[in-house]
């Protein structure tokens, strides 16, 4: 039996109805207590649930249906999300003195409820007071005004942020003369983009969620969807039925993709589904060494596709020289797997005749994440996976519409429709609107708090998102945050960055909910299926539509200049992306749940004809990353201890429990059964360790210490794996990828018994 396959759950196991004993979700369970907490909401909530498009992962459902599978389904995510959009306004008293809430956890100001009144903190204040929102705009144009544009920064998040959000955030930003607008897609998937569009020509999945039916080899490298996209458990459910075989590249065996119970497929929901065939355990940090292993044994056979090396591609000979050149004990020691493992998966690749690829974080969040996202394109390429049937690659999205952030131009290095930033773009954006559009990149979102901190920025404007928690480094974010005279915080509810004092004042802005905004909106899901969301109203409060508050925001500051924003309703928006956009037109005629197209057709690249300027794959070579620092024998002292003289240094990655993005929602991981503290720690190295199950320990570093417990799993020796954000304090900020601005969730640790 070939060393990587994946044990089948046996007989007797499976025999076991609805995983009685197993670790796993209870989803019908946590079903009744979604209802239960909902109870003063329910006929809203029903509306959202049977109405809306998922605001959780970029799958896409409207509704209750998508266009994968046949009949109804319903995730966890999804329902999950469901409090923030039926619970009530907050007591905006309790705001007056914010000492009174610093000691709550975000979990916990969450569940106060709505943010439904702009506000106010003025400095040396305790805390908010409430003001109307002529005077929120009047303050805000009044600054932003007086402010040189270079020192005015927007930031967008992913949360529920339709479309047409992300559109007019960047039109606005580029109207009050900025560039510097970016989204929280500079935090996960900015590598796949430069990867993908200077080699490809495009910055999307070329594939759809059908191609995984049926293909020959379905791989996942650095992703774990049975956790971040979990309705595609039952895809890959339906897809293994076909024959797809499927296969793990990552530095631990996820127990969701090894087994998962399907609660809307009744025979997966009573018997659980085997997912993983193959199990590739590489080193973290480790892929591009691997697959450059496996790449050097497939030109040694001849396992390519030559002809369409030969007639589709450029590079490819540079490329195998490169390749030749590795060696491969280097190779290796990077990738911590053997030959004989890189072997296996070339055989599984040769054997395939088509296959998806597909990745997430578990490369893109390295110092290499571009090089990582180019060697997946290289080894997709060598066999023709790209532009045909039950073929593709895939940057799975995590958040919904996080896909049409760039696409509608919210990011410092495009324009919309993914137009690189510069002067001759610039100048066709300003016949476009009529106004003078700056043509100089912006910072990315990491860029502006490191501005924040060097005192380089006026006003800092966030729709969303929590970057005390998101980066690196949180005491230093926290400082950088506190350096800005003007913080804008445009949100729903409450996080504790907007409780970082400011130089002169904070303001909180209430906005609408996806499902309340209005004129409806849409979402752009991994596949490029744009879906429409129509306006389910409610009103919380005095808020308004995100779209709405950052156009009134804009005219506040210019009012003599107001009418060239245009975009006065939605649906005018839509008709003014349709022609900015030619990739988007068709988003003007969408208008009930289930008003959907796809664009580019199900396949980008179709026969081989990519959308660069010669019409060509670019396959290249990459650097292979330095190696680890050497890994000694671990030397325990008379109390426990391995320091780091003479200790032993393992490799900490950051991961996902049960939670969306920092909104945590359980303290233990029902796929795992780990808690918040956990360390995922390799058998092997706990008993080289003389530790065990639960011992406490911690991991240390030049940084800072990180307490957790110790949680043996199905981990590549060598690696540890703690909860995010909460290990964010041993990350250290300023390493980022080299192609996106991404940082690196990475640390070099040693462990402490304690």
């Amino acid at each position: 039996m070939p060393s990587h396959v994946v044990p089948k759950t046996s007989f007797l196991r499976r025999l076991i109805p609805f995983g009685l004993g197993e670790v796993k979700p209870t989803h019908f369970r946590d079903m009744l207590g979604i209802v239960w907490k909902n109870r003063d909401n329910l006929p809203y909530a029903w509306k959202v649930i049977t109405r809306g498009v998922c605001d959780g992962c970029a799958l896409g459902v409207a509704g209750l249906h998508d266009w994968t599978i046949k009949g109804p389904h319903l995730c966890m995510t999804r329902l999950n999300l469901l409090r923030l959009n039926t619970m009530p306004a907050l007591d905006h008293s309790l705001l007056a003195d914010v000492s009174q809430l610093a000691g709550k956890r975000n979990d916990e100001l969450r569940e106060m409820g709505r943010l439904a009144y702009p506000m106010l903190r003025e400095r040396g204040a305790k805390g908010f007071r409430r003001i109307t929102w002529d005077e929120a705009y009047a303050r805000m144009g009044k600054k932003i005004r007086a402010t040189d544009p270079k020192r005015l920064a927007f930031f967008i998040t992913s949360r529920g942020v339709t479309n047409e959000i992300y559109y007019m955030s960047q039109k606005v930003a580029r109207f009050l003369g900025t560039g510097h607008i970016d989204n929280a897609a500079r935090l996960c998937h900015s590598p796949s983009g430069v990867a993908m569009k200077q080699t490809l020509g495009v910055a999307a999945s070329t594939c759809s969620y059908r191609d995984w039916y049926g293909t020959d080899l379905l791989v996942f490298f650095g992703s774990n969807p049975a956790n971040d996209q979990p309705v595609s458990t039952k895809y890959l459910h339906e897809a293994k039925q076909f024959g797809t075989k499927v296969v793990l590249v990552n530095p631990l065996l996820e127990p969701g993709m090894k087994r998962y119970w399907v609660p809307s497929t009744a025979s997966s929901a009573l018997f659980g589904t085997d997912i993983a065939d193959y199990w590739f355990p590489v080193a973290q940090g480790g892929d591009i060494a691997f697959m450059y292993g496996v790449l050097r044994i497939a030109v040694e056979n001849g396992w390519m596709d030559e002809a369409f090396l030969r007639e589709h591609c450029v590079g490819w000979e540079a490329l195998k020289e490169a390749t030749l050149a590795m060696d491969f004990a280097e190779l290796e020691k990077n990738a911590g797997l053997p030959r004989a493992s890189m072997e296996e998966f070339a055989k599984l690749m040769q054997q395939a005749k088509t296959g998806v690829f597909v990745w997430s974080m578990g490369i893109t969040q390295h110092p290499h994440g571009a090089e990582g996202v180019q060697m997946i394109l290289n080894l997709a390429l060598t066999r023709g996976w790209v532009g045909r049937n039950k073929c593709g690659v895939m940057p799975i999205r995590g958040h919904s519409s996080v896909q049409g952030g760039a696409e509608m131009g919210a990011y410092c290095t495009a324009f919309p429709g993914v137009k690189t930033v510069n002067a001759e773009n610039a100048a066709w954006l300003s016949r476009e609107y009529g106004f003078d559009v700056p043509s100089w990149p912006g910072m990315t979102a990491v860029d502006m708090v490191d501005a924040c901190a060097r005192g380089e920025l006026d006003v800092f404007f966030c729709l969303g998102g929590n970057f005390l928690r998101t980066l690196p480094e949180p005491d230093y974010v926290a400082r950088a945050m506190e350096n800005v005279p003007v913080r804008i915080h445009q949100d729903i509810i409450l996080t504790d960055q907007m409780f970082i004092p400011a130089r002169e004042e904070v303001l909180l802005l209430p906005a609408k909910t996806r499902y309340e905004q209005d004129d409806g909106g849409t979402e752009t899901s991994t596949e490029r299926r744009v879906m429409f969301s129509p306006e389910i109203p409610r009103q919380v409060g005095e808020c308004r539509a995100e779209w709405k508050i950052l156009r009134e925001l804009a005219a506040a500051a210019y009012p003599e200049r107001a009418h060239l924003l245009g975009c006065e309703t939605g649906w005018a928006m839509r008709e003014e992306i349709a022609r900015v956009v030619p990739m988007y037109d068709g988003i003007q005629h969408l208008r009930k749940t289930g008003d959907a197209f796809q664009y580019g057709g199900p396949h980008l690249c179709p026969g081989g004809k990519f959308e660069t300027p010669d019409g060509k794959a670019h396959l290249r070579a990459v650097e292979l990353p330095p190696p680890a620092p050497e890994r000694m024998p671990a030397t325990p002292d008379t109390n426990g201890h391995a320091n780091g003289t003479n200790g032993r240094l393992f490799h900490v990655s950051t991961r996902r429990g049960k939670q969306f993005n920092t909104l945590i929602y359980a303290e233990v991981d029902p796929l795992t059964g780990a808690h918040r503290d956990a360390v995922f720690m390799a058998a092997a190295d706990a008993e080289q360790l003389g530790l065990k199950q639960n011992d406490s320990i911690a991991l240390v570093n030049d940084l800072g210490r990180y307490e957790g417990r110790v949680f043996l799993a199905d981990l590549a020796p060598g690696n540890l794996q703690v909860m995010w954000p909460e290990g964010n304090i041993l990350i250290r900020r300023g390493v980022v990828a080299k192609g996106g601005g991404v940082p690196d969730y990475n640390a070099l640790v040693t462990v402490e018994k304690t």
